[in-house]
């Protein structure tokens, strides 16, 4: 048992426990379950029905730590609903999609009345007792409408509640916390700093124009209905990671955790380091199990998808509920709204963000390579005694192009395998069902880079009418490569022999020549922000074509961090991060007009996730013991 872990068991179980119990705990304790696994489960859940109650415990019935008795952390919150929680929440949708995620996109708009602090399970309803008792007492004093200022910093941007409303809210938050600490012995503190709901948090400062834009849009003064919100958390995970999984997950084995689509898990980033390449190891919000889980089944999670609502005091006060309409449409603290319309003002202000777009730079990682599934040593497998070509497995190419020097370069310049040629065309596919309108293509020397935009151009159907660019300089970092030198790649005039659309005109910015093997971070680096540089003069400013580029997994950050101004990452950093990106994962970059100056938005199509499919021999399974 780590100490920590030591010290707040101590902790808890040296508290006094209430006896009271609640008609949905007795209703527990009448099918059998012990009291403190009864309690817990009804904290889990909000304490709201039954159903909910027994669900969660039979879905923790292995959980191992069912017994502990860790007390979760409660906040209180004023949060806005109505047409002022639509606006935020479109705000935070196109602000994610211009500027990229930062901390603000982690939590539903909200003020904060009081930090989070802990109570024991038993307790609880204390709290809802006390929230209930202050808000009556409050409710006739409680702003129709909270007065709110934006304010700006190159790394927060909120609205600040202005003095005339300030001391109402402080009031109450520290009603609040006075007799909660009383009446559930827990130490609560109100909220001491100026009061503010967060719009933008620790972005980079080059997005901080394009943030203030948007926040002009949104109107403090729409109609909005204040509510105060007790919420929870697990305190074990409050450092941790979120994934939210995709797919169902069957273990394979015993150390594996099962896993359903919409589940969330908790990850420690620190207990990463020994996983194998695609997996992380977590544990299950739903089950509170842990175990190993491949990562290309889940995305990342905002932190207070795995919060619990508990109750909530709405303030109605006579001027607002006569102006409300039953039009208003309903909305979720803690998930998305459903506005059937935007105000005019942030609708043009988002067309104009968008009119201010021209070009954009797609960059790609290759497809599936044939020795990422079947070894180094693939092209032994596949060839026969007197040195021909076979495919031994349905996944290897049907045939390898012609070449005039050995078959062995192959080893170390390997082609797509078969799934990796339908995962570009499906990439392809998809750009045309986006009418992504791709106006030039750039392709690293290695031959499954060039195979990946052969084929995606086929999925755009514009193979016929956009050749490719082989540009050197695209080539991944040199000390990556098995050799420990640079390949022997196919030339211009092979590849175009073997029916790649090449452009054989084109002369790279970097000559294969000029590569080093083993070149230092700081040279790659140096190569990747000139050639891109490069490529983006060279081709036309005019109109909002798609520069395609498809390099490697390195490709992605060391191409568009120096165009959006971003610095670049610590070489460890960069090889944590390189393991992460899967066969097509790809990231956009637009350019501003206005500014000359580009910003990393999410792609126009998702990338393709799927399973792993082991070989099969039916003899061996079926028939021999």
């Amino acid at each position: 048992m780590a100490v920590a872990e030591a010290q707040l068991y101590a902790k808890v179980s040296n508290k006094h426990r209430s006896k009271s119990t609640s008609a949905l705990l007795e209703s527990l304790l009448a099918k059998g379950f012990p009291a403190h696994i009864a309690q817990k489960a009804l904290v889990a859940t909000g304490q709201k029905t039954i159903e909910d109650a027994v669900k969660w415990l039979h879905s923790h019935c292995n959980d191992p730590s069912l017994d502990d008795p860790i007390p979760q952390e409660y906040a209180l919150y004023l949060c806005p609903t109505g047409r002022l929680h639509n606006r935020l929440q479109e705000f935070w949708k196109e602000s994610k999609r211009q500027c990229g995620k930062n901390r603000a996109h982690d939590v539903f708009p909200h003020i904060t009345l009081c930090d989070f602090f802990t109570c024991e399970d038993q307790k609880v309803e204390l709290l809802y007792d006390t929230l209930k008792r202050v808000g009556d007492i409050f409710s006739q004093c409680f702003p129709a409408s909270i007065s709110l200022t934006l304010h700006a910093s190159p790394s927060y941007l909120g609205f600040f509640v202005d003095d005339i409303h300030t001391n109402v809210l402080r009031d109450f938050a520290q009603a609040f916390s006075s007799e909660a600490s009383t009446m559930a012995d827990c130490h609560v503190k109100p909220c001491l700093k100026q009061f503010h709901l967060t719009l933008a948090h620790k972005f980079y400062p080059h997005h901080q124009k394009t943030l203030e834009q948007l926040a002009k849009c949104i109107n403090p003064e729409e109609p909005c209905q204040w509510v105060a919100a007790l919420y929870s958390r697990d305190m074990r995970f409050v450092h941790y990671q979120r994934l939210r999984a995709l797919f169902q997950y069957k273990p394979q084995n015993i150390d594996e955790l099962m896993i359903n689509a919409g589940d969330f898990i908790y990850v420690d980033p620190t207990h990463q380091c020994d996983v194998s390449e695609g997996w992380v190891v977590g544990t299950s919000h739903r089950t509170g199990c842990r175990g190993f889980l491949p990562e290309n089944y889940t995305e990342k999670a905002h932190e207070s998808d795995t919060w619990v609502k508990h109750r909530e005091y709405v303030f109605v006060t006579a001027s607002r509920s006569s102006t409300q309409t039953e039009r208003e449409p309903n909305v979720k603290l803690n998930g998305d709204a459903r506005n059937p319309s935007m105000s005019r003002s942030v609708t043009s202000a988002f067309s104009l963000q968008n009119a201010a777009l021209r070009r954009g730079v797609l960059v790609m990682r290759h497809g599936e390579r044939v020795d990422q599934i079947f070894g180094k040593t693939w092209l032994q497998q596949c060839m026969t005694a007197d040195g021909k070509y076979y495919r031994a497995d349905l996944n290897f190419p049907s045939a390898l192009p012609k070449r005039k020097d050995s078959v062995k370069q192959f080893e170390y310049d390997p082609p797509l395998s078969c799934c990796g040629i339908f995962q570009s065309r499906l990439i392809g596919e998809a750009l045309l069902d986006q009418e992504v309108m791709v106006t030039c293509v750039y392709s690293s020397p290695a031959l499954r880079c060039v195979q990946t935009a052969q084929h995606v151009l086929q999925g755009l159907k514009l193979n016929q009418k956009i050749k490719i660019r082989v540009e050197p300089g695209l080539l991944e970092w040199t000390k990556w490569e098995a050799s420990k030198v640079i390949p022997n790649f196919m030339t211009l005039a092979e590849l175009a022999e073997a029916s790649y659309s090449i452009d054989t005109s084109y002369r790279g910015n970097f000559p294969l020549s000029s590569l080093v093997p083993s070149e230092s971070y700081e040279d790659y680096l140096s190569r990747t922000s000139a050639v891109v540089k490069q490529i983006i003069t060279a081709c036309p400013s005019k109109g909002k074509g798609v520069i395609l580029i498809v390099g490697h997994g390195s490709s992605l950050a060391s191409f568009t961090r120096p165009l959006v101004g971003l610095p670049s990452r610590d070489s460890s950093d960069f090889a944590q991060m390189v393991r992460k990106i899967p066969s097509l994962g790809m990231c956009f970059c637009e350019e501003l007009k206005d500014e000359n100056k580009w910003q990393m938005v999410n792609p126009p199509v998702r990338t393709l996730t799927h399973g792993a499919n082991a070989a099969f021999n039916w003899r061996n399974t079926l028939v021999e013991d």
